[in-house]
């Protein structure tokens, strides 16, 4: 028997005082970051090629000290980003990560456990089944029902949408698929202004685009639920097959609820699955005076909410439910020999219920987040939100120059300016007149949304709606203030008025 050899070279990772000490230096450096955050552009402008080449370097052979790629990190990196966890980023759906969150995340990565079956992670499922369970008794869902948490609320719609598919048992999709034999063509219904993930969800279950239906929606951009009846007599006098519907409590552009109630029923009546996307409107039924007009999300057959999009937690975790019993299980459980353990009263697999295998702890940074504020703590830091968002849209209702065009019932303000001139113009306007005119405010807003978010202060999103190019500002950050907001308008006016300068209307052709 040969003896091993010693290797002169230190194969093993940092010892622990050394990863303690460069850890300690990365706090600090966080610390800075959040302490001096307002003093951080929003976003960077430089170029493409200009940012590659800050990285593109040949691929280091030996090792390279801590410090370095510390230092290189907040020289390079951070200042080039567009800051999501910044006070006064207010694009697409604001999010935030919270102090708790930030701790939570590293010790999920220092611990690396992979909560796949029960016995792979037993406390990371079991405090899966708790978070579960009290992030539904928050949004109102039966807290008794299955659930799963996963990356994003995109592969939730998917995962959804699988199972109701599935629940066609005579297509025997599962097993025998899609190709080489005729099936009814299976439809999908949604508004017209649902997220884009139910086509992709059609495109990878194989049912297509053609077969998502976009059923119209009202003048406060809800589905209207006698079109959705309408469509689907329709397509049953057709010879097809209604799968699902996607209601969305919280849409993409104008932050709008459909009503639930009546498309339940109407679900109800058919026989027909009905998922609720609620990953951004969901949680906020935890503040009493958006809970009082909510939609009744316990009426979906499936539901999807985000708390990383509004319950200060990090990066990616979204909730998944089902009331159908082990529906979501039936379609994704496969369990190949070496998964294979001995089950135990109360125990779950949760990857029994999409098609991720390995699956990080995500249910302890939601643990440690909702432990340190609490249910009420939570609504209060919501109701702040909800608060400066009121508070923005009144100042932009009493301005001259400025409409809201859609309003939403969570904290997020669709605002398109519009001189008091071409306001004025309009009414008196031609059809051909007030398609010039509906063009000029479209750039005068895209110009003013540029302008805005290249000057570094803030940062917004855009949406088109019936009136036209608006900008969102959505409001959700646990750091924003009322002084943000102010100075967020101050900007707004002060540029809307530079734009126009530099704009000619048709008015003035």
């Amino acid at each position: 028997m040969t003896e091993l050899q010693s290797h002169p070279i230190n194969l093993g990772d940092w010892d622990p005082h050394v990863f303690e000490a460069h850890g300690q230096e990365l706090l600090r450096m966080i610390r800075d970051h959040f302490e001096h955050i307002r003093d951080l552009p929003v976003t960077s402008d430089i170029s493409p090629k200009e940012l590659i080449g800050l990285f593109d370097k040949p691929l280091p052979e030996k090792p390279e000290p801590f410090s370095s790629t510390l230092d290189e990190t907040w020289s390079k990196v951070i200042p080039h980003l567009t800051h999501w966890n910044h006070p006064s980023f207010h694009a697409y759906f604001s999010i935030s990560a919270s102090f708790p969150g930030i701790l939570a995340d590293l010790l999920i990565s220092s611990l690396n456990v992979n909560a796949m079956v029960w016995q792979s992670a037993p406390a990371a499922s079991a405090l899966e089944t708790v978070v579960l369970r009290w992030m539904a008794e928050m949004i109102g869902y039966p807290p008794s029902e299955d659930g799963v948490l996963i990356n994003g609320a995109s592969l939730a719609t998917f995962y959804a949408l699988a199972a109701a598919r599935d629940l066609h048992s005579d297509l025997n999709v599962r097993t025998e698929g899609l190709t080489g034999r005729t099936i009814p063509r299976l439809r999908l219904y949604t508004s017209d202004q649902a997220h884009s993930s139910v086509d992709k969800a059609a495109i990878a279950l194989g049912i297509g685009t053609q077969n998502v239906v976009r059923v119209p929606t009202d003048e406060n951009y809800r589905l209207i639920p006698a079109k959705l009846e309408e469509t689907i007599q329709s397509d049953l006098q057709r010879g097809y097959r209604p799968m699902a519907v996607v209601a969305t409590v919280g849409t993409t552009a104008t932050g709008a609820a459909d009503p639930v109630t009546p498309v339940s029923n109407i679900c109800q009546r058919h026989g027909i699955w009905l998922h609720i996307d609620a990953a951004y409107g969901g949680f906020w039924n935890l503040v009493p005076e958006v809970r009082k007009n909510a939609e009744d999300l316990s009426l979906g057959d499936s539901v999807v909410v985000n708390p990383h999009k509004c319950l200060y937690t990090p990066l990616e975790v979204t909730a998944l439910y089902c009331r159908r019993k082990d529906a979501l299980a039936n379609t994704f459980r496969l369990v190949p020999e070496y998964l294979q353990t001995v089950k135990k009263d109360g125990s779950i697999d949760y990857m029994d219920f999409s098609l991720q295998l390995g699956r990080s702890f995500r249910a302890l940074k939601l643990w440690w987040v909702i432990r340190s504020f609490g249910r009420e703590g939570l609504a209060d830091r919501m109701q702040e939100s909800l608060r400066l968002a009121r508070w923005l849209a009144s100042e932009v209702d009493k301005h001259p120059d400025f409409i809201c065009p859609a309003t939403s019932p969570f904290a997020l303000v669709c605002l398109r300016y519009v001189p008091q001139s071409i306001q004025a113009a309009w009414k008196q306007a031609t059809e051909e007149q007030r398609a010039a005119l509906r063009q000029y405010v479209d750039q005068l807003n895209k110009k003013l949304l540029a302008r805005l978010n290249e000057s570094g202060s803030t940062f917004a999103s855009h949406g088109v709606i019936r009136d036209g190019y608006m900008i969102r500002i959505s409001i959700g950050n646990i750091h924003t203030t009322e002084d943000d907001i102010q100075k967020l308008w101050q900007m707004l006016q002060e540029l809307g008025s530079k734009v126009r300068e530099n704009l000619p209307s048709p008015l003035e052709q």
